[in-house]
């Protein structure tokens, strides 16, 4: 009896084993009823048997035991998909859901030698089969992948949303004590606390922009016209508060008026400039120029220090990224999203983020079009 055969008419027994296996996998079977034990296991299998009636050349055959099917643009998902959203939402990790599909590919074979049911096309379908398996698995650890990003990338947006209400009433509560001039040791606590509210403060708003750049819904822009020259200006000043030991010089030359959300282009440039004072040389000043030229604006970031190597610089602006000498460290509590970030923010009004270095110095430029 051919494998294909052999599924169909042995369904119920292999379905058996499958929930019998997935009653095992815990906590997420726990409390489980064999409708959902079993899912879509009788569809993953009746898809598996339709394979292995269907003549495929040898290359087809690779294609599938890589994971390579080609999937049509708005076809429904397959059983194997479907199998993997239901159990990440029941609870099962993803070693468990991939346990099954080992369990069940033993089980059938096992059941299938042990009956007398193979043929001399034994050794043929069972690399159809094996490939069939290993095609479903495909799928199911990247829908299963999928659901848990999402599922991360919401519940950190929501936890970034929440927060924001208590940090408020810190960095308000700490301003108010500042004002109180109660004397060098509130003045002094109120400081840090600003100063710890700014930082945590720009963690969050990378986290979220993050999380909204992952679930597809890119940076939110809302752009007036202003001159770019003094809301930096007006950065840096905040800046420099925050940063009283570290020098930060500004430098603008021609028409800087155009068309950007001056929030989140100060946010652009808090990012590069805290990255400059955070991986520069201490002593040495931190560099920003503005240039109006023509249709575009060019803003550069620079500063002194050691020369980033080539291949950091080519991934520099990926996120959860830093220089090979912070691995170990807090880096000043980044997330490694700054730069990440300034990039989403400039792709969202038309402009191009890059970075050079070497031995005496290492600059971020960005070109903003003026807009409309």
């Amino acid at each position: 009896m051919r494998l294909a055969d052999f599924i169909r008419d042995q369904m119920t027994v292999i379905l058996s084993r499958w929930e019998e296996f997935a009653r095992t996998l815990l906590p997420a079977a726990t409390d489980m009823r064999t409708l959902a034990l079993r899912d879509h296991a009788q569809q993953i299998l009746e898809a598996v048997a339709r394979d292995l009636s269907t003549p495929q050349s040898r290359d087809e055959q690779t294609e599938k035991s890589t994971g390579q099917t080609p999937i049509l643009a708005g076809a429904p998902e397959t059983a194997a998909q479907m199998h993997a959203l239901l159990r990440a939402r029941s609870g099962f990790d993803i070693n468990q859901m991939v346990a099954e599909y080992r369990a069940l590919r033993a089980s059938v074979l096992r059941l299938w030698m042990d009956d007398g049911a193979s043929d001399s096309h034994h050794e043929d379908d069972m690399v159809r089969f094996n490939e069939a398996i290993d095609q479903a698995v495909a799928e199911s650890v990247s829908f299963f992948s999928m659901q848990v990003d999402l599922a991360r990338n919401l519940f950190l947006g929501m936890l970034g949303h929440d927060m924001r209400s208590p940090l408020q009433t810190i960095q308000i509560t700490a301003s108010y004590l500042a004002a109180l001039n109660a004397g060098e040791k509130v003045s002094g606590a109120a400081s840090r606390l600003i100063r710890s509210g700014t930082r945590m403060q720009a963690l969050l708003d990378d986290m979220v922009d993050f999380n909204r750049t992952r679930l597809g819904l890119g940076i939110n822009i809302a752009p007036t016209r202003i001159d770019l020259a003094q809301l930096l200006a007006d950065e840096l000043d905040l800046l420099r508060v925050v940063y009283p030991d570290r020098q930060v010089d500004l430098d603008v030359v021609g028409d800087c008026t155009g068309v950007w959300d001056g929030q989140r282009l100060q946010q652009l440039l808090g990012n590069l400039v805290l990255n400059a004072i955070k991986y520069g040389a201490q002593d040495a000043p931190v560099r920003v120029t503005v240039t109006g030229d023509g249709a575009e604006v060019l803003l550069e970031v620079g500063n002194v220090g050691t020369a980033i190597e080539r291949s950091t610089l080519d991934r520099i602006f990926d996120p959860l990224q830093r220089g090979p000498e912070y691995q170990d460290t807090n880096a000043g509590n980044s997330l490694g999203l700054g730069l990440y970030i300034a990039r989403e923010i400039a792709k969202a009004h038309g402009g191009v983020i890059e970075a050079r270095s070497d031995a005496t110095e290492t600059v971020f430029s960005v070109n903003l079009p003026r807009g409309k």
